[in-house]
């Protein structure tokens, strides 16, 4: 399935410039149409961004969706997973790649993913999840009416319940601090909104910017001494996380963080996004658009309809956080 002429916002021609060098191994599709069980098989490609819990269970709850629809991966619908491993430059080439094969469709999974698929991809539906919000990214001319070939799912969190959550678990916290990518836009948009939830609650935010995994540790001493630490759903942070978290043991420093697979790898709790109802929910658009043709050009940005409160008392208790008793009754608890 193709589409045709659609306007689309420019992105910057500088990143397909710097991806269009790149030979990525791997990288190449080998189109679609295969066989499968005597009928033509629909051939979808995924761009994820990085490795790591959340983007993870969005590809998987995604594909999940299929499978829910009666689909038979290798036999009626045929993925073409690729991973940029944190790289820019990779999630242009790989899009590069994606627009001259035979797709169906293309899955983009985080913000950076998904401005190298709006950038190169003109004719495929683009669908895109794990993105914070598509406006400011410049995804879409809006979240009602898309506009082009791309639309999907964002993944805001629930920040006003996030921070209430802090103060039940630090009811003294005054300064909370973020270490984020200055390069996503995703995260500038989530510490903009800490900070208007931060400032209602008498709460300071304290930032610290990195530009590679390896600046997180040094990045989460530099905060100083505050009083915890909020983990936005930034790509590079969370795949990183085990430096900050490291750090803010050491520090006896409460991490809360904004999705549940932030906590299963070291942070206390969240009310956050699960990740693979985000995902089905995308691919549940997909199926739209394949079996329905319906158009992503009017097709609305969803958001998360699903949320998760999960608890790891392992980490509170390095951490020097003791969980009251009605958070421990009601959250998912992390073993």
């Amino acid at each position: 399935m193709r589409l045709s002429s659609f306007s689309r916002r420019g992105l910057g021609a500088a990143g397909l410039a710097a991806g269009a060098a790149l030979v990525l191994a791997g990288c190449s599709s080998d189109g679609g149409g295969s066989e499968g069980g005597g009928e033509e098989s629909l051939s979808i490609g995924i761009s994820q961004l990085v490795q790591h819990p959340a983007l993870d269970a969005a590809t998987e709850g995604f594909k999940q969706a299929f499978a829910d629809a009666g689909y038979v991966e290798g036999e009626t619908v045929e993925f073409d997973e690729q991973n940029a491993q944190g790289e820019q430059a990779n999630a242009v080439t790989i899009a590069q790649n994606f627009a001259s094969s035979d797709l169906d469709l293309v899955l983009a999974v985080a913000t950076p993913a998904a401005q190298a698929a709006a950038q190169a991809i003109l004719d495929t539906p683009v669908l895109f999840t794990a993105v914070t919000d598509a406006v400011s990214a410049e995804l879409v001319d809006s979240n009602e009416e898309p506009g082009a070939n791309i639309t999907g799912t964002s993944d805001a969190a629930p920040m006003a319940e996030q921070f209430e959550l802090l103060r039940q678990l630090v009811p003294d916290a005054a300064t909370v601090g973020i270490v984020y990518s200055s390069g996503e836009v995703n995260s500038e948009v989530q510490v903009a909104a800490a900070e208007e939830v931060a400032d209602e609650l008498g709460i300071e935010i304290v930032t610290q910017t990195v530009t590679t995994a390896n600046d997180i540790a040094q990045a989460t001493e530099a905060l100083g001494d505050v009083d915890a630490i909020y983990v936005p759903t930034d790509n590079m942070v969370v795949a990183g996380l085990a430096s900050l978290v490291q750090v803010a043991e050491t520090q006896k420093t409460p991490v809360i963080a904004a999705e549940a697979g932030t906590v299963e790898s070291g942070a206390i709790a969240t009310i956050g996004i699960d990740y693979t109802e985000l995902g089905r929910q995308t691919g549940e658009m997909a199926l739209r658009i394949l079996e329905e043709d319906a158009d992503p050009a009017t097709m609305s940005v969803e958001t998360a309809s699903e949320f998760t409160y999960v608890v790891n008392p392992g980490a509170a208790e390095r951490m020097g956080v003791e969980i009251p008793a009605e958070i421990l009754d009601q959250a998912e608890t992390v073993e």
